[in-house]
């Protein structure tokens, strides 16, 4: 079942790399170019927040099935998982990010729905989605991706 699970975190991964990058990146040129905020541009910011969301999901269910994941074994300590960069990255690290950066999508995604005009709508998206694009990317375990 693991295994199963794990396929599904890691290809979904990279469907949520490229919606939050094409999200980031829509919010930042609509601050930009100052157009008119538009149907599209609400699709685009709804599916990164939907496809965000399901990943988390997964992630949860991976965090407690996981050999890599420790805390719930009983011969390991914390200072022991703290002490090793890989298991850190796995039990703390990744997760404590990840679930930060779909806060920041979805803080950012409610702001600007109450926005009433373009350029500040693309602004809470731009502000939101770029702090959470970046959280994504600092803590994506890129060992196992390549």
């Amino acid at each position: 079942m693991y295994e199963a699970i794990q396929i599904v975190h890691s290809y979904w991964a990279y469907l949520v790399v490229l919606v939050v990058t094409l999200a980031t990146i829509n919010g930042i040129f609509g601050v930009i170019t100052k157009r008119e905020y538009a149907p599209k541009d609400f699709r685009i910011s709804l599916f990164a927040l939907i496809v965000t969301h399901l990943q988390l999901l997964i992630g949860i269910i991976i965090f407690f099935v996981s050999p890599k994941v420790l805390w719930f074994n009983s011969g390991v300590s914390a200072s022991e998982i703290m002490g090793d960069p890989l298991l850190r990255l796995y039990n703390v690290e990744h997760p404590f990010t990840m679930i930060l950066m779909v806060v920041f999508i979805t803080v950012g995604y409610s702001k600007h729905k109450k926005k009433l005009t373009s350029t500040p709508k693309f602004k809470q998206i731009a502000i939101f989605y770029t702090i959470a694009w970046i959280l994504m990317l600092s803590r994506i375990p890129w060992s196992e991706w390549f």
